[in-house]
């Protein structure tokens, strides 16, 4: 039939309504805001998958390679302004935004970024007072991390060596400022800890711009700073400028020049001390000398250093008392010995079974040299011995 319609496919009406959104320049470069929400970030393509909403609608978006582009961490609930084109996606049959940027509505990226990563990190500890470690009191050997032509440099050399000329200066040479700034940082940071030659290290710059300052709130330079060894002193910017470095550093300075103040001791100061440290030994010294002297005169008046020789005479006499003495007592005790002796030997001679015989007695043993104590034990014929005092006689019973 003429004038019959002929059926398309679904494919085929998303495709029509793609192209004839793609051909508006409005819909090409649009900027829309809204509030973030279903925020999925894919680690390994870094693409972020969202939904840009507001009181009365939603609309789906994707920011491809999203994750390496933007200076902070999109999260839901963060109202953002997102600017990109606008498509259908033909599988789905939905348009959607294909943002290329994003940043905050009302807040600079940079200062959401940097207070993404300080909370991160002082929830991590790295901001902990337990982990600073101390300053050395005289370092002699000050290490200084920053861009070698420019006016902190020099102020902090300068300084350095009007307050203590004894310090040697290791200067690493860097950049402080743009993409290639924090990894010259973190390598100049490492190759002076690990030579071990400086006592504490600075790392800083002068003043600038947010974005001046904003390699030195790099997360990796950070870390490295809190792994480090040595001892650093964070010196960036001016008094009002503040750094993720500066909060994770072991001290945090608020001038480049304030840094090498606090680095190294006034070496004025230190010969002061140093000279009211010595007036106070000496005086200690002539106090005790003096104490010393005066024993020593008490001392060489006492008569045995008078007359030596009389002094040992009494020792000798005293000796010799002594020795009569211990000669009297070990006679008396060699003779109550005798006497205790003796009367025991009488006990022992009283007491001896054998000294019967010297009364006239005799003692009958039989051949296994057994006293016998009954006529029983000797049945008639049983041979015997009769033990007398000087001798022994053998015999028979009957």
């Amino acid at each position: 039939m003429t004038g019959e319609r002929v059926p398309i496919t679904v494919e085929q009406l998303n495709t029509y309504v793609k192209d004839y959104l793609g051909t508006s320049p409005f819909l090409a470069n649009v900027l829309v805001k809204g509030e973030l929400s279903n925020v999925r970030v894919y680690g390994g393509s870094g693409h972020i998958y969202f939904t840009l909403k507001d009181e009365r609608s939603a609309l789906s978006a994707t920011m491809f390679g999203g994750a390496s582009k933007l200076d902070f961490t999109p999260e839901n609930g963060m109202k953002v302004v997102c600017s990109g084109r606008v498509a259908v996606f033909v599988r789905d049959g939905k348009y959607q935004l294909y943002a290329e940027t994003m940043q905050p509505d009302g807040a600079g990226s940079l200062f959401i970024a940097f207070e993404q990563l300080k909370a991160k990190l002082e929830k991590e500890g790295l901001f902990d007072a337990a982990h600073k470690k101390p300053l050395p009191k005289i370092p002699f050997s000050v290490g200084i991390i920053t861009a070698p032509g420019g006016a902190a440099v020099r102020d902090m050399i300068n300084v350095t060596h009007r307050r203590f000329p004894a310090a040697r200066i290791y200067l690493y040479p860097s950049l402080v400022q743009g993409a290639s700034a924090p990894a010259q940082l973190i390598t100049a940071l490492r190759v002076l800890d690990s030579s071990k030659k400086c006592e504490v290290i600075i790392i800083g710059r002068g003043g600038g711009s947010a974005e001046d300052l904003w390699c030195f709130n790099d997360e990796a330079l950070a870390r490295a700073v809190y792994e480090c060894e040595t001892p650093v002193i964070s010196a960036v910017g001016h008094e009002t400028d503040f750094t993720i470095c500066d909060f994770v550093a072991d001290l945090r300075a608020p001038t480049p020049s304030a840094a090498a103040e606090l680095a190294v001791p006034d070496a004025a100061n230190l010969a002061r001390q140093f000279g009211n440290v010595q007036r106070r030994l000496a005086s200690r010294l002539e106090l005790g000398a003096k104490y010393a002297r005066t024993r020593l005169e008490t001392l060489s008046r006492r008569p045995v250093m008078q007359n030596p020789r009389a002094c040992f005479d009494e020792r000798r006499m005293a000796l010799g008392r002594c020795e009569e003495k211990l000669h009297a007592a070990a006679g008396a005790r060699v003779e109550r010995e005798k006497l205790r002796l003796e009367a025991t030997r009488g006990k022992l001679a009283s007491l001896d079974p054998l000294a019967i015989l010297e009364r006239g007695f005799a003692v009958a043993f039989t051949d296994g040299n057994r006293a016998v104590r009954s006529v029983k034990e000797l049945p008639e014929g049983t041979d015997f011995r009769l033990r007398l005092k000087d001798g022994e006689v053998e015999a028979a019973a009957k």
